[in-house]
């Protein structure tokens, strides 16, 4: 409070000449605002700001020019002010995202994530809120992410921007601001071109050219992609067609996505525009798959969720391409979903800031999207960790499986200028998978066991057999792919299991329980155990066999015609609900039907015999006299209506012999 009389006082002992001059920057100050101007905006309002002139009005226009122009750390400052000045309920709610926001970007994470619980309670079917209330340890989780990969800042970067690559044969394509007399306002550098640097021996990117004069104009052109055939090229650029610069109603010069296609003399020529353009909506940053057959990108056009939504469309036959489809809530948010990329297996990374993230910008990935998508499977975006993310910007990312190179843009410290274009290497996978073979009923290590690895598709990769431990494993696997394991061993029934390898370096551990497919049948041995007959079900208060209990006793039927010499005791038992002797009655029927169903399909009575046992064998605590009734569950209960086919003799020992 004294801070703001201090700062009143001074304002009013300036001289109405000062007064003037201030108001008349504020005004400006306002026209660069709506002009999206914002670098002007904020240094205007920063000094206006900073001499003691402040409103609601000029510190929500200078909070939101810096947060726009991504000055994050002033940013952070100016909107903790405005909440000082209004309160935390005067604002719309879309202030708390943005001073989260800009709060991750100085890795305040803390103070961050209690304004993104803010922001989520205030809009529970926001799709920012609902991923940051879902995974509320996403720092844990972008940690296990990470990869230790070496990321190198590239010598062609200048103190410009400098931003979002791609390949064409043996040249690196990228958007730089390094040249130009005429500047955008917006962030008082020169328009964007596109350039290219030639790959040299020793792997690195030297002799930045422009990429071409055709292409490039007075005006912005960026994020270049190329079909598989290298023979058409789509890329971003103004509404800049034909030597007329277009705004929409507003006054916006918005972003279109152009074609080009290679000349008889190899140079790029017939620039079009794509039929989904349009002055209203902007759409940008394209990139196509390896088959050439779609093409994803940005863009603000009606349906879209947030910002900017990811669309992908379809390239057809003839070249032409399709209508642009959404790729829904399960990728886009509120937000901005940017810069996708797509690579050789139908990975699709891009990057958003709706998502929970380190800050800024984040890249993430949808591993095997493309099969995904087409098959109708849940689409999981992971973050794909540090050092590619950080809590700036990171965004571009771009990688060539083949040569084993990668590159992503980012504005982080340590940088040479405003955004930079950081190399990596992809980093060898070899996962090891490792695991122990047991039985599933014992857990006894099984020995000697076949262990097979096969992939996606189902083709073998590799058989391995387990040690007299049980154990087993598989070497230099590709990481994130899909396999399926399986084990075998005679007299067992075999086990298998799908999974993904892991990105890092540590192994994965997978066991698995083989169940026995052969039991010994030995004198007093139960029957309804080694068959999984818990109960021959009858109908309340009857004694006929119903067609459930029929399949149970077509086991023992089968049985009995393997081993002919096998004898058996048929035993029935009731709970301890009814009298004792309705109970002994409906048992012994019980028995005795069951004895007669086996002797009508030919066993002979010789081999059977049958007792019911009511209650008299109660296997728990179940007791109706002891006045358990009451407290014992159904399940409980249940347990003792139990059927039993007792071994009494085979191959000439009888379990009187024990």
């Amino acid at each position: 409070m004294k801070m703001k009389i201090h700062i009143l006082t001074i304002f009013l002992s300036l001289s109405a000449v000062l007064s003037y001059s201030q108001k008349a920057d504020y005004q400006k100050a306002n026209k660069a605002y709506d002009n999206f101007s914002y670098a002007k905006t904020s240094d205007i309002l920063l000094e206006v700001a900073n001499n003691g002139y402040t409103s609601v009005s000029l510190l929500q226009k200078l909070s939101n020019s810096l947060y726009f122009n991504n000055e994050m750390k002033e940013a952070a400052k100016w909107y903790g002010k405005l909440f000082e000045e209004v309160g935390e309920t005067a604002l719309d709610s879309e202030y708390y995202f943005r001073y989260a926001q800009a709060l991750k970007a100085t890795e305040s994470y803390e103070e961050s994530d209690a304004w993104m619980q803010k922001f989520y309670e205030a809009n529970k079917d926001d799709l920012r809120g609902k991923a940051f209330a879902s995974k509320k340890d996403y720092l844990e989780s972008i940690l296990s992410l990470s990869r230790d990969l070496q990321v190198v800042n590239l010598d062609l970067n200048t103190e410009k921007s400098d931003f979002g690559t791609n390949q064409y044969k043996d040249e690196l394509i990228f958007a730089s601001s390094r040249l130009g007399d005429k500047i955008y306002q917006w962030n008082k550098q020169p328009y964007l071109d596109l350039y290219k640097a030639t790959k040299q021996a020793d792997g690195t990117y030297k002799n930045v050219v422009a990429f071409n004069e055709y292409i490039n104009t007075k005006y912005h052109e960026s994020t270049a992609a190329f079909t598989p055939d290298d023979e058409v090229m789509y890329f971003t650029r103004n509404n800049y067609y034909k030597k007329r610069y277009k705004k929409d109603d507003e006054g916006v010069n918005r972003l279109k996505i152009f074609k080009a296609t290679k000349n008889i003399n190899g140079d790029w020529s017939n620039v079009e525009s794509v039929h989904f353009n349009s002055s209203d909506y902007s759409v940008a940053h394209p990139a196509i798959n390896v088959r050439g057959t779609k093409m994803y990108f940005a863009s603000d056009m009606p349906g879209t969720i947030g910002q900017s939504d990811l669309y992908e469309v379809d390239i057809l036959e003839d070249g032409t391409l399709g209508d642009p489809e959404n790729l829904g809530a399960s990728i886009n948010t509120e937000a901005q979903e940017t810069f996708p990329f797509i690579n050789e297996i139908g990975d699709l990374y891009f990057s958003s800031n709706g998502l929970s993230g380190l800050g800024g910008l984040d890249v993430y990935v949808v591993r095997d999207f493309e099969n995904k998508r087409e098959s109708n499977q849940p689409l999981i975006v992971e973050n794909v960790g540090k050092p590619i993310n950080s809590s700036k910007d990171d965004f571009g990312y771009y990688e060539n499986l083949g040569t084993k190179e990668g590159f992503f843009t980012s504005n982080r410290e340590g940088g040479k200028g405003d955004d930079d274009i950081y190399s990596f290497k992809a980093i060898e996978c070899e996962q090891i998978v490792t695991g122990t073979v047991l039985d599933k009923n014992t857990q006894e290590l099984l020995a000697e066991a076949t262990v097979t690895l096969y992939s996606k598709a189902g083709d073998k990769i590799e058989t391995v057999i387990a040690d007299q431990a049980g154990a087993y494993s598989f070497s230099k696997l590709t990481c994130n792919e899909p396999f399926l394991i399986r084990a075998e061993k005679t007299d067992y029934i075999g086990d298998e299991k799908n999974f993904v390898t892991l990105m890092g370096t540590e192994d994965m551990v997978i066991n698995l329980n083989l169940e026995i497919n052969i039991q010994a049948i030995t004198p007093c041995a139960d029957l309804a155990k080694i068959l999984d007959i818990p109960v021959v079900y009858f109908d309340f208060d009857k004694y006929n066999i119903r067609y459930d209990a029929e399949v149970d006793l077509q086991k023992v039927l089968v049985l009995m015609n393997q081993y002919p010499t096998l004898k058996i005791d048929i035993r029935s038992h009731t709970d301890c609900r009814g009298t004792n002797a309705y109970n002994e009655t409906l048992s012994s029927n019980r028995a005795k039907s069951t004895k007669n169903y086996l002797i009508s399909k030919g066993i002979e009575a010789s081999r059977l015999t049958a007792k019911g046992y009511g209650e008299s064998q109660l296997i728990n605590h179940c007791d109706c006299d002891s006045n358990n009734r009451s407290t014992c569950t159904e399940e409980e209960h249940n347990k003792n209506r139990r059927s039993e086919f007792i071994v009494t003799s085979i191959n000439g020992k009888s379990c009187l012999d024990k």
